[in-house]
């Protein structure tokens, strides 16, 4: 079926009745009457195809209608290979869930989001537990807070039946805005290479005296030498 709808999509030598028509190929382009083309492409022993039938004049090419149905099939292929399948994945919390287990489902939510996939996070709750619905609602916030970096809102907290649903879509590549979990770790990170940094200095500052000796010996070796090299 496939076949024969491509098939169907170019009208191929005598189906081609309009009185002259452009030619197109690695040489260039040319217009010329329709029977011209035909007897052209005869003598090729290939086939006149139309390719642009809404252009003035149709533009056609010349070339074996099965190899150019395989062009075009292989094409199809590339382009539907080369777009990004986008699935929605589904992250579920209880209305008091552990802090052990929202971390757990928050490291797959960042993964999920980074590969490009949309997330529906949702807090479902069982019989009596609707009474914490507002404690589900600032759980989801504090979600989509904490996947702000990755991750951009579609829609607030919504109750659906006994689910509240929170939807999340990938940013894009080099558009992130760090959330302010991230820039606190980053800081926290920076102030602990500060302090190794100023620790290692104390600690050379207060090696023993003759690495100082040695290292000034070396120091007065060296300039002893250069001024030999100038008196010379």
């Amino acid at each position: 079926m496939k076949n024969d709808k491509l098939k169907n999509q170019y009208r191929i030598n005598e189906q081609i009745r309009v009185r002259e028509v452009r030619i197109v190929g690695d040489e260039g382009s040319s217009v010329m009457s329709t029977r011209d083309a035909l007897n052209q492409a005869r003598d090729m022993g290939v086939d006149l195809v139309e390719i642009s039938p809404n252009a003035n004049p149709p533009v056609c090419r010349l070339i074996d209608y099965s190899k150019f149905l395989y062009q075009q099939k292989k094409r199809q292929k590339e382009m539907k290979a080369k777009q990004v399948k986008v699935e929605v994945k589904e992250i579920r919390f209880g209305p008091q869930t552990d802090e052990h287990d929202y971390q757990f489902k928050l490291k797959h939510a960042r993964e999920f989001l980074e590969e490009g996939n949309k997330v529906r996070a949702y807090v479902f709750f069982r019989g009596r537990s609707i009474l914490f619905k507002e404690q589900g609602e600032v759980l989801l916030l504090r979600f989509a807070n904490d996947l702000e970096e990755v991750g951009k809102v579609e829609g607030m907290p919504s109750l659906e039946g006994k689910k509240m649903f929170l939807y999340l879509a990938p940013k894009k590549a080099g558009a992130a805005k760090k959330s302010q979990q991230a820039r606190d770790r980053e800081a926290a990170e920076a102030e602990a290479k500060e302090q190794a940094r100023q620790q290692k200095e104390t600690e050379e500052q207060s090696a023993p005296a003759n690495g100082g000796l040695l290292a000034n010996a070396k120091i007065s070796a060296d300039a002893l030498k250069k001024l030999q090299d100038t008196d010379e």
